[in-house]
């Protein structure tokens, strides 16, 4: 699977599950595998299946995940949010407020990216606010959601063509930043500022910042390959499409990147 051997992998899942039909693992493999070849509809009978096996409420929640970003590969913002609810009350259940919010912040990314901004400001302050009800909560914490939440905004504002509001946004995750209470979060901000960028129809700054971010993320490599066509470098665009297109991982970034990208290759290829 990550060598890209998508087929190979499928009809390995499948030999093991006519063997032990009940097995987890290879449930929600063979589904991740049929998200990453774009078949959905198959893909969601085996995540449906691993709900079934699950024998904690824990390997359910994760199972439940899984059929949340199968519709995230179908860009399908309701339905995600739909499963996502169910993973946050299993978190609900053993009382742990942090994921409650990371789950929120994920369902948040899936609509943002699938251009629904109503719902994604919604859920991204959602995500903000339940994070914020941690007991004994730490100010490093604090800040944390606060930068996520300016980040989002900043996005969603982009998003709106509003790019006034949007560079406000990103002075103010800066200004969070800058306290360096979270220092992993650093590499966010030149992603933030080609986001920002991109979406003024600044493609130069875009690229330039773009470049500067985690070049591992296939959500960032296509949007590279994005500001490369927009600046009319097709074989770049190319580059960046095909690497974003062989992206193994079943989260948010993959889901909006690995469809999009084989898309972009197909029409470039003409």
């Amino acid at each position: 699977m990550r060598e890209g051997k998508l087929q190979e992998a499928l009809t390995l899942f499948r030999q093991t599950l006519q063997s032990m039909p009940l097995s987890l693992q290879a449930n929600l493999g063979a589904g991740i595998v049929l998200d990453l070849m774009g078949q959905g509809e198959e893909a969601r009978k085996y995540f449906s299946k691993a709900i079934d096996v699950s024998d904690t409420p824990e390997r359910k929640a994760a199972s439940q995940r899984a059929m949340a970003m199968s519709y995230a590969f179908e860009g399908n913002c309701g339905k995600t949010i739909e499963w996502e609810k169910k993973v946050m009350q299993y978190d609900v259940d053993i009382k742990n407020v942090f994921q409650q919010g990371e789950i929120a912040d994920e369902a948040a990314r899936v609509c943002i990216d699938s251009g629904d901004l109503d719902a994604a400001h919604k859920w991204y302050q959602t995500g903000h606010d339940t994070g914020l009800e941690e007991p004994d909560i730490k100010p490093a914490r604090v800040d944390l959601w606060n930068f996520r939440r300016e980040h989002a905004q900043a996005r969603v504002a982009a998003r709106r063509g509003n790019s006034q509001e949007a560079q406000k946004h990103v002075a103010a995750a800066k200004a969070i930043l800058d306290k360096g209470t979270n220092p992993e979060q650093a590499p966010f901000f030149p992603y933030l500022k080609g986001y920002v960028a991109f979406y003024a129809g600044d493609y130069k700054s875009a690229l330039e910042e773009l470049l500067k971010a985690n070049q591992n993320d296939p959500f960032i490599q296509c949007l590279t390959a994005q500001t490369y066509e927009k600046l009319g470098d097709k074989d770049k665009a190319a580059e960046f499409y095909r690497k974003a297109s062989t992206a193994t991982a079943h989260n948010p970034p993959a889901a909006y990147a690995v469809p999009f990208s084989k898309k972009k290759l197909a029409e470039l290829a003409h």
